[in-house]
């Protein structure tokens, strides 16, 4: 397997779900509730969660009222979100490289679901491909981290202790990517791997969106959707049309 698909392989581990267990669903959940209510998107909007894990950001928006499809390349992932599933909410195995086939009122690209590749042309590519699933007046909301602040905040090394599981993190900014190693010893064997995330401040963002054909018309730097400021914003939302 080539080490380009790095996501792959990590994402759809039991490790990974572990890992990030505790992430906060409260600050999901508000930037959902937010983020909907200023694109005013009413309640007949469908909205395609892509890449969406296992589905919490598409479970809530729909428990909002919304049509959601969620999308992620992880076949475990989508197996469990599966159970979710009714009339107005449903799951699919789905790479964002390919181009929507549908068409929807809004695009989430959220959680820094962007710039795992190595070259800019993949990720121009899922950008276009996710340009191509919008209905006119469509909207896409990228939510990616502030490259900047993380730059200058960046914790290089720690330890967490989940479900009995040592994880040993490591990260660097290197040749253009931040980097997490992530390592540590269960099920009796030693485990390894490494999240890369293109190091992509907002110019580069711009032209990316530009080269497209989105036009960016918000640029928010958190989930209370405050103006985004480079050297504090903890968040790069870009909304796009």
């Amino acid at each position: 397997m080539g080490t380009k698909d790095w996501f792959t392989s990590w994402f759809d581990t039991s490790y990974y779900h572990i890992l990030y267990k505790h992430r906060n669903d409260v600050d999901a959940q508000l930037f959902m509730q937010n983020i909907t209510s200023y694109l005013q998107l009413p309640k007949t909007a469908h909205i395609a969660d892509l890449p969406c894990g296992k589905g919490r950001h598409a479970i809530y928006l729909n428990s909002l009222g919304y049509k959601v499809t969620g999308g992620d390349l992880s076949k475990n992932s989508i197996d469990y979100a599966k159970q979710f599933e009714n009339n107005r909410l449903d799951f699919e195995v789905w790479d964002m490289r390919k181009s929507l086939e549908n068409k929807y009122n809004a695009v989430f690209n959220l959680f820094t679901s962007f710039g795992y590749f190595d070259n800019d042309q993949d990720d121009i590519s899922v950008l276009e491909g996710m340009k191509n699933g919008l209905k006119e007046n469509g909207y896409l909301v990228l939510d990616f981290l502030n490259v900047i602040k993380t730059k200058n905040t960046l914790v290089t090394e720690e330890e967490k202790n989940i479900d009995g599981i040592t994880f040993n993190i490591k990260r660097e900014i290197k040749n253009g990517f931040i980097l997490k190693h992530i390592s540590f010893f269960a099920d009796e064997k030693q485990h390894s791997f490494t999240e890369k995330v293109k190091f992509i401040d907002i110019e580069k963002m711009k032209f990316y969106f530009e080269k497209v054909g989105l036009t960016i018309v918000s640029v928010f730097g958190d989930y209370h959707l405050k103006p985004f400021k480079e050297e504090e914003s903890n968040r790069l939302i870009l909304i796009a049309k």
